[in-house]
């Protein structure tokens, strides 16, 4: 069975490291370099790095912050936000990214997702969705930083997503994001069941009981975080050490 990872989110607008609730109610966490570099010496798994505003205000990706990044931070990170084509993708694993991550183009131009496995390799693109419940037991995808609904439901599409040939799924839910109460379980399961990509859990993490229910009752494969590493609640090594001691298999 392969360990489960731990990924440091790192949000950035403008920049800056930023956290919110809900997709909205931004506060500032830190200079992304700075705070990667952190999470590396920590003993973090792999990093993501989401500008958060790209596709919403049609900027490209701070390639810049990537280049920086990769000078100096030695394990895995994927790079999403604004990148809306193959040359986009390009550019961004020559600045040094290991995975970029899309959302929006994805569903707007599911080639984007073929062409780029072909390409790249399935194990560089990663397709993030954005879900929010409905009341009935389903969830839609959204796209833009969660600004619209597509209408299209997330199960068909995480299953279409994997024939597509992403080699990864980003799973956040919208309702739980930057909340503290936990993942969404349910939807983090059905996702994980129905696809044989690995899923990473993403948006309500509070407590390190929280990073143990995604991996092992949500069946994710990996658990991202932000708030509890951002500002110091708890050490990529507690989360590890925490998990260790439940017996869930993690890399030490």
């Amino acid at each position: 069975m392969l360990k489960k990872r731990i990924i440091p989110c790192l949000d950035v607008k403008n920049g800056r490291v930023v956290k919110g609730t809900n997709f909205v109610d931004i506060r500032d966490a830190g200079d992304p370099v700075d705070l990667a570099k952190h999470y590396d010496k920590a003993g973090a798994d792999e990093l993501v790095f989401l500008d958060i505003t790209a596709s919403h205000e049609k900027r490209d990706t701070m390639i810049e912050v990537v280049r920086q990044t990769a000078r100096d931070v030695y394990i895995p990170f994927t790079v999403g936000g604004g990148i809306k084509s193959i040359d986009d993708m390009r550019a961004i694993l020559r600045a040094g990214a290991d995975k970029v991550s899309i959302n929006t183009p994805a569903i707007l131009n599911k080639e984007l997702i073929t062409k780029g496995a072909e390409i790249f390799g399935s194990q560089c693109i990663v397709v993030a969705i954005d879900a929010k419940a409905k009341g009935d037991g389903s969830y839609e995808a959204y796209i833009n930083g969660g600004r619209v609904n597509t209408g299209i439901d997330v199960f068909s599409w995480a299953k279409e997503v994997e024939k597509l040939g992403a080699g990864e799924i980003l799973l956040t839910s919208m309702d739980r994001d930057g909340t503290k109460d936990g993942y969404d379980l349910e939807l983090t399961r059905q996702v994980s069941e129905l696809v044989g990509i690995p899923v990473i859990a993403s948006g309500g993490v509070g407590s390190l009981e929280h990073l143990y229910e995604g991996l092992v009752k949500g069946k994710a494969s990996a658990a991202l975080a932000a708030s509890i590493f951002h500002y110091g609640t708890y050490s990529v090594a507690e989360a590890k050490r925490f998990l260790i001691d439940k017996g869930v298999k993690v890399r030490w």
